[in-house]
C-alpha cells in the first residue's frame, strides 16, 4: 500500500512510524517543503549544540511522547527541569514563580491573587468540553474579575492571538492552564531532552529510513487530486492509496485537494527569533511575559532553563504570533526593541535568526471542535488529517 504523508513535523514522522510498526507492507513517502525536517520542531546549530528554531519543552502529561522516546532509545536523556516565570511591566521584570513573589507583585490586588490562584489550582477539575462555546475573555472575567483579566490574562491572550482573542474558546484557556499546573516552589516542571529535541527528530527519521520510508525535503506539494477511476490520490502527479496531511487544511483546497471544513477556521502564524548573547538579560527567569506593548509576546531565557554550559553562551527566544502575514521588517523591529528594552549593544550579540511559520497552528475559537472533520466522511476515503487539526488532538 502506497501512502503519502504531507509534512515532516513530529505528527508526520510519528504517523509514518506508527504505520511501519504495524506492517512492513506500507510504502511510505514523506514530502516536506523546507530543506530541513521537523516542522515546528526543527533545530539549528547554536554554540556547542543544537537549539530548536521554536522554543520547546514538554509536560508531565505527554505520555505518548514518553512512550515514543522509549522506543527510540532516548527516554533516559529526558530531563525534568524547573521553568520560572515573570512579567515585564512598565520597563521592569517581576518574578512570579514562588508564592512570596506572587504576593509581592504590585499589579494585582490581594483579592485578584486569591481568585486567580483558586482558578489555577482548580483548572484540572473543569470539563473543558462544556465550555466549548464560551469565550475565554468572558470566562476569565467571570472567574477572576475584570482587574485580574486586564492585568494578567489580557496581555497573554493579546500576545498569543492579537485581534482574534475575543474569538478564543474558554475550553482552550482551561486546558492550557490545566496542563501547566505541574508546579513546585522552584517553578513549573518541564521536560527537555539533554541533546535537544533535535535528538528526537533525528532518531525518529533514522528509524523510518531503516524501514524503507522515503523523506523528501525541498518538495512542496503543489497538486493534489482524487482519481475516481483508480480510487487513488494523486500528489504532485504520483498516485497513492492514501494520503495523510499534517498541514493547514485551507492550503489543501488551494492545490486542488478536498475541502476539509465547511465553517471558518482561523490559523495563526509564529515568528520566533533565537539570539545568542554574551550575557544574561532576564534576571535568571525562564519565561517572561510582556505586558508592555512590544513586537513579541514573551522573552524566553532558554539558558535559564537548560544549563548555559551546554552552549557556552546565553540564549533567548523572542516569541511573536500573528493572524495575517507579518510585516517585512519584523526581524529588525523585534531586534531593535529587544536591544533597547534590555540595554544591549549589537556587539553583545553572537548571532541571531528569525524563523517564521505562517500556519503554526489553529486558533481554538468558540465551537472549534465542530469544525474538525470526522475520519468516516465518505468524500475523504483514503484521506486523513493528522497534527493539531485532527480528531485525536
Amino acid at each position: 500500500m502506497d501512502i503519502c504523508i504531507i509534512g515532516s513535523g513530529l505528527s508526520g514522522l510519528s504517523a509514518a512510524y506508527a504505520l511501519l510498526k504495524k506492517s512492513d507492507k506500507f510504502n511510505i513517502t514523506i514530502l516536506e517543503k523546507k530543506d530541513v525536517i521537523g516542522g515546528c520542531l526543527s533545530s539549528s546549530r547554536a554554540g556547542r549544540g543544537y537549539i530548536e528554531d521554536f522554543y520547546h519543552h514538554c509536560f508531565s502529561g505527554d505520555t505518548e511522547l514518553f512512550e515514543l522516546s522509549k522506543e527510540l532509545g532516548i527516554y533516559d536523556s529526558l530531563e525534568w527541569l524547573s521553568g520560572s516565570t515573570g512579567y515585564y511591566v512598565n520597563g521592569k521584570i517581576y518574578p512570579l514563580t514562588t508564592p512570596v513573589e506572587i504576593l509581592k507583585y504590585p499589579h494585582l490586588s490581594l483579592i485578584d491573587k486569591f481568585r486567580l490562584g483558586k482558578f489555577v489550582l482548580g483548572a484540572k477539575k473543569y470539563d473543558a468540553a462544556e465550555y466549548e462555546d464560551v469565550g475565554a475573555v468572558e470566562f476569565a472575567i467571570e472567574k477572576c474579575g475584570k482587574s485580574a483579566y486586564k492585568s494578567f490574562f489580557e496581555p497573554l491572550l493579546r500576545g498569543k492571538f492579537g485581534d482574534a482573542k475575543d474569538k478564543v474558546s474558554a475550553a482552550w484557556l482551561i486546558s492550557r492552564v490545566a496542563i501547566r499546573s505541574d508546579r513546585k516552589a522552584g517553578g513549573e516542571r518541564l521536560g527537555y531532552f539533554r541533546d535537544g529535541y533535535n535528538s528526537l527528530i533525528e532518531s525518529l527519521a533514522a528509524k523510518l529510513k531503516e524501514r524503507g520510508c522515503a523523506i523528501n525535503t525541498d518538495t512542496p506539494v503543489t497538486a493534489l487530486k482524487y482519481n475516481g477511476e483508480t480510487k487513488k490520490w494523486s500528489v504532485n502527479g504520483v498516485e497513492y492509496d492514501a494520503v495523510i496531511s499534517t498541514i493547514d487544511p485551507r492550503k489543501l483546497t488551494e492545490i486542488g485537494g478536498p475541502k476539509i471544513i465547511d465553517g471558518e477556521i482561523h490559523f495563526q502564524g509564529a515568528a520566533c527569533m533565537s539570539i545568542g548573547l554574551k550575557r544574561e538579560v532576564t534576571d535568571g527567569i525562564y519565561w517572561v511575559n510582556m505586558r508592555d506593548d512590544a513586537p513579541y509576546a514573551a522573552v524566553i531565557g532558554h539558558t535559564n532553563f537548560v544549563p548555559r554550559e551546554r552552549y557556552g553562551e546565553d540564549i533567548v527566544y523572542l516569541a511573536s504570533y500573528f493572524c495575517k502575514k507579518p510585516d517585512g521588517n519584523l526581524e529588525e523591529r523585534m531586534l531593535e526593541d529587544f536591544l533597547k528594552r534590555f540595554n544591549l549593544g549589537r556587539d553583545e550579540i553572537n548571532w541571531y535568526h528569525l524563523t517564521i511559520e505562517e500556519s503554526a497552528g489553529p486558533i481554538y475559537t468558540k465551537g472549534y471542535r465542530r469544525l474538525i472533520p470526522s475520519a468516516g466522511r465518505e468524500d475523504l476515503k483514503g484521506f486523513y488529517c493528522a497534527g493539531m487539526f485532527s480528531e485525536e488532538n
